[in-house]
């Protein structure tokens, strides 16, 4: 791996060293996080990359081949994919989603029921759309919310399992015998819409997602180190897995020797499923940054992802306004979304330092990456602990590495 000068890409080699200080002594030492990998390019040029902590109980440092889940930060990936049929002509933006998935053609919206009773439904007053999936406006919900009558459904039919009784068809079989919680493009709600959407690609373009994934983008982009299963020959580059449980903290979630995820899961997740390393993330935020293409291997178009990284949310609202979710990865005020990402609207009101344009998001075990199209900057952060929104982690590197530019 080559690390470009820090001082000629705009950046104080100290401050950066001083990110690596504050991981080290704040989170690694204490104990908040088993490790830490930080990874910060200038228009797809490494300028840094460092690494803390144990890749497995008391085992060596995570380096550059270490694996991590990567949770959510699967969903642009979905969301690419579905753009790339797009561009194909093959499925519109505005789309009823019930026009691939007939399932959906008569889903409902919660009025009532539930927890024993049966659901009472209304009509939605506009069909879901292929963009409120993209977008998080769609009426569906995570099981783990504990919100609503409607998550509690989710988790009495056990529908999010990865290796429970569900393919991807299956699953939207499933989901759509609950109604939805509010009528799509209303509210801004954190769901399976992009499982949803992984199923979209799956119906359209006839192939299994992960075989999609594997042929049409993680192939050209020499994603080599990115899967939903991790191979049994890289298996132990794959990191231990922790969540904080209340009274124990820090506990294993899932053991890298002899992980979920080196099975095969009966429901691809393009919602949450992937494993990838730094390295590999690296490649696909630069082919963003590149406006679709990489070393000769083009994705997308330029001005496709103009439009997937514009505020898409109704009347360029943002989250805090529009979110009823008691979990999100992005709960800042200035923050649109757009078409699989976040999108930094209004700088102000973030209170982080950043740019309007700028588009990212994160993973349920606290990964997390950013692209900032104005600097030509962009982040990979790698650990493996949930739940992601525990510590300010994110807002304070953030801050970090845009101090450290000159």
């Amino acid at each position: 791996m080559k690390i470009a000068e820090a001082a000629a890409q705009g950046f104080d080699a100290s401050r950066l060293a001083a990110i690596d200080t504050l991981l080290r002594t704040r989170y690694i030492d204490s104990g908040k996080l088993p490790n830490a990998q930080l990874l910060i390019a200038r228009d797809g040029e490494i300028v840094h990359f460092s690494n803390a902590g144990a890749a497995r109980e008391g085992s060596k440092s995570v380096d550059e081949g270490s694996l991590f889940r990567i949770a959510s930060m699967t969903k642009p990936i979905t969301s690419v994919a579905f753009m790339m049929l797009v561009e194909q002509g093959l499925v519109a933006i505005d789309a009823p989603v019930h026009h691939v998935l007939p399932e959906f053609k008569d889903i409902g919206v919660y009025d009532g029921g539930g927890g024993g009773v049966p659901f009472v439904t209304k009509p939605a007053a506009d069909p879901m759309r292929m963009v409120d999936l993209l977008r998080h406006t769609s009426g569906l919900t995570y099981s783990f919310q504990n919100r609503s009558n409607v998550d509690a459904a989710y988790r009495e039919g056990k529908i999010e399992g990865w290796h429970g009784g569900y393919d991807l068809d299956g699953f939207i079989g499933a989901l759509a015998k609950i109604p939805l919680e509010f009528s799509p493009g209303t509210a801004w709600n954190y769901s399976v819409a992009t499982d949803v959407l992984g199923a979209v690609v799956q119906r359209v373009s006839g192939l299994p997602l992960d075989q999609f994934f594997q042929e049409r983008i993680f192939a050209p982009l020499k994603m080599d180190d990115t899967f939903f299963q991790v191979p049994a020959d890289k298996l132990d580059r794959l990191t231990d897995c922790y969540t904080l449980a209340p009274g124990k903290g820090r506990v294993m979630y899932d053991r890298g020797a002899e992980s979920a995820w080196s099975r095969q899961p009966k429901l691809v997740s393009g919602g949450g499923g992937l494993v990838s390393t730094a390295l590999d993330y690296h490649r696909f935020n630069t082919m963003l940054l590149n406006g679709g293409e990489l070393d000769g291997a083009r994705i997308l178009g330029r001005k496709t992802l103009d439009l997937m990284t514009q505020n898409h949310l109704p009347g360029k609202s943002d989250l805090a306004a529009m979110s009823k979710s008691l979990f999100s990865e992005a709960s800042n005020a200035g923050t649109g979304f757009g078409l699989g990402f976040a999108i930094t609207d209004d700088v102000a009101k973030t209170m982080v330092p950043g740019s309007k344009g700028e588009f990212y998001w994160g993973g349920m075990f606290s990964t997390a990456f950013f692209v900032d199209p104005v600097e030509r900057l962009s982040m990979v952060f790698m650990t493996q602990l949930s739940p992601s929104s525990f510590y300010p982690i994110r807002r304070e590197l953030k801050t970090m590495i845009y101090a450290a530019m000159t």
